[in-house]
């Protein structure tokens, strides 16, 4: 189904930070809320913010029938090749209709240089996990949790611990 989809990534200039903030927070709420019991640990503002403009940040609209249908932020590097997706998101009301699937390939087409591409989900994320591994390629590199930190991950928010980030799987896909 995906690969008759027509997605076109669209730049998001700052002035939309706001509505894909928003945006962004409404799409992980629905995997958050059913398990934690509630939207407390959904990334900050602050947070994405940091994403959206942190050096290297290539950050997109993905847009679908001439609608907005999600976003998308990519840590370029030119010089080296290996990049990250660092947030990724499909509207709610898309999921199930291959948005997801067709906006990485246009993705892996738009940089064609990639070496590899890694991410990061929650463990509890089993329908990301499903998406990474067995419709992206992307294969777990490593696992962190309480016996194996990522020193640069922010284990709380709003001074409370983030059990969002506590076990989480680090994905890589190899391009060359």
């Amino acid at each position: 189904m995906s690969q008759n989809l027509d997605i076109e990534l669209k730049p998001v200039i700052p002035k939309e930070y706001p509505t894909f903030i928003k945006n962004l927070q409404e799409a992980f709420s629905p995997a958050i809320i059913e398990k934690f019991g509630t939207n407390e640990y959904l990334p900050s503002k602050n947070d994405i913010l940091s994403s959206l403009t942190a050096k290297n940040a290539e950050v997109f609209h993905i847009i679908y029938n001439n609608k907005c249908a999600g976003g998308v932020v990519l840590m370029i590097d030119k010089n080296t090749h290996h990049n990250s997706l660092d947030l990724f998101f499909i509207s709610p009301k898309y999921h199930g209709d291959g948005l997801g699937l067709a906006t990485w390939k246009t993705i892996e087409k738009k940089y064609p240089d990639t070496i590899t591409w890694r991410t990061i989900t929650p463990y509890f994320e089993q329908r990301n996990i499903h998406f990474y591994i067995n419709k992206c390629g992307f294969h777990i590199i490593e696992f962190f949790n309480k016996y194996h930190k990522e020193k640069n991950m922010p284990n709380h928010i709003n001074d409370k611990p983030n059990p969002c980030i506590d076990n989480y799987f680090l994905f890589e896909k190899k391009m060359k």
